[in-house]
């Protein structure tokens, strides 16, 4: 699960969070993916049972992700990240028992609700903030962020093998155990944290948000996460059933989707690498939404098992490349000193899309096929393209967070301009509340030691 070049330089204490963490996250991340792939075939003897229900119940954690994701790590830096995870894993459990027990499509959909209110992606990410040094944290961030990606993959295995084997109570059951294996890896594993990060690089400030909602690329980024994950969810709708339709039975849909994914994983790593040595990352990011589009338009126009493949192998190598690039933007774009808040607008954006898609998928399907909902997602994608054409990607640059003492505002404007005039300085952001300095700097450029000299003069 972790690559090696990853844990290079962590010390042991940021390879145990790394680690430990990675497994909480991916394993809540598994129980909730574990029904995309089943969910719609599995589903047709609960009481309600119609594409409008499936869609719901799909979706429906995605909701009080979107809404409480922001409020669960405000909470987090006032009563400790380990309380909000666990009591956001206890939520995700109780949500699974609920939907365990359930022998109606509405007690389900209740149960994906409960799950989604454990929101503890914020705290998560903010505890491995606390645990790690500037300059490795996006290691960290990374090996977390791998763990999510291969905890879809193994969900499309494990999914349809768990549904044939014990029915859907059983996935929601194994999903419940794994919310009950992650507390105890928080109770007696991750590490308990002895400092806390910069609050503003990890966590969403209530005075940002304003900004953040009118950032017109950070716009353009929330957009298309929401889209991306409107579109995942909508197909995931209807796919377990057009394999079905197709001769595949459903105990071996794994078949389908592990080397699905595995070739669009392997297929998408050429254009990752030459959009960042090339520099062309926008060109490459443009490629990715267009191939969202053409696996929508294949399956509309062109049915057939064979058809329907090479449409999810395409839509996936999009997908991961997006997946993978859209929070990198994200990082890059936000304003020193508000990553945070740009990141947890981004997560709510995310999970809010997977519940548009979740209802409005089902929706487009009960009331007009799913041949229109293909077409549906085909107008979204375009629509997406099109504003995705007018985004412009900044260059590269390092973050750095320095401790200042200034005690006034005019202070703090003193030393931000006399920091903004250093070479290499792109961006300043300092906060007084947290005596604390935020930079974008060019690193080929810019003098860590004179800007420490300027701090420490404004500060004598």
């Amino acid at each position: 699960m972790v690559n090696s070049y990853l844990m290079h330089h962590l010390n042991s204490l940021e390879k145990r969070s790394a680690v430990a963490l990675a497994l909480v996250f991916s394993s809540r991340m598994l129980g909730l993916f574990m029904l995309l792939p089943v969910f719609a075939l599995y589903g047709r003897e609960l009481t309600g049972f119609s594409p409008l229900w499936i869609g719901l119940a799909i979706g429906a954690y995605g909701l009080t992700q979107a809404i409480l994701q922001i409020p669960l790590g405000w909470l987090s830096d006032r009563i400790g990240r380990h309380k909000v995870m666990l009591g956001g894993l206890a939520l995700f459990a109780l949500g699974s028992v609920v939907a365990a027990l359930a022998d109606s499509v509405y007690m389900v959909t209740l149960g994906r609700v409960l799950q989604g209110a454990g929101a503890i992606a914020g705290a998560v990410l903010a505890l491995a903030a606390d645990l790690t040094r500037d300059e490795q944290r996006p290691k960290v961030m990374a090996i977390i962020g791998a763990s999510i990606g291969l905890s879809f993959a193994l969900a499309m295995v494990l999914g349809p093998l768990l549904a044939k084997w014990a029915g859907l109570s059983g996935v929601f059951w194994a999903t419940a155990v794994l919310a009950s294996a992650a507390m105890l890896l928080v109770a007696f594993v991750v590490p308990k944290s002895v400092s806390k990060a910069p609050m503003a690089e990890t966590l969403a400030l209530p005075q940002s948000l304003g900004a953040m909602l009118k950032h017109r690329q950070l716009l353009q980024l929330d957009m298309g996460v929401m889209l991306l994950h409107l579109m995942l969810t909508a197909m995931f709708v209807v796919l377990p059933s057009l394999l079905q339709n197709y001769g595949m039975q459903p105990v071996k849909h794994w078949q389908f989707y592990l080397p699905v994914l595995l070739g669009s994983f392997v297929l998408m790593i050429p254009m990752m690498i030459i959009a960042m040595r090339k520099s062309q990352e926008k060109g490459f990011f443009l490629l990715a939404v267009a191939l969202l589009i053409t696996a929508m338009l294949i399956v509309l126009l062109l049915p057939g098992f064979i058809t329907l493949t090479l449409a999810v192998v395409l839509f996936f190598i999009g997908f991961n490349f997006l997946e993978a690039s859209l929070p990198a933007l994200v990082s890059r774009i936000a304003p020193a000193g508000q990553r945070g808040s740009a990141m947890g607008i981004y997560s709510s954006s995310q999970f809010f899309g997977a519940f548009l898609g979740g209802a409005a998928g089902g929706a487009v399907v009960q009331h007009f096929g799913y041949q229109a909902l293909f077409a549906v997602l085909a107008v979204i994608g375009l629509i997406w393209l099109a504003v995705a054409s007018t985004l412009s990607i900044p260059p590269r640059a390092q973050r750095l967070s320095l401790a200042v003492s200034v005690q006034t505002e005019h202070q703090a404007n003193q030393l931000a301009a006399q920091l903004t005039a250093l070479a290499g300085v792109q961006e300043v952001t300092l906060l007084l509340a947290e005596q604390r300095c935020y930079l974008k700097v060019s690193s080929a450029q810019f003098d860590t030691a004179q800007a420490q000299a300027v701090i420490a003069a404004a500060g004598a």
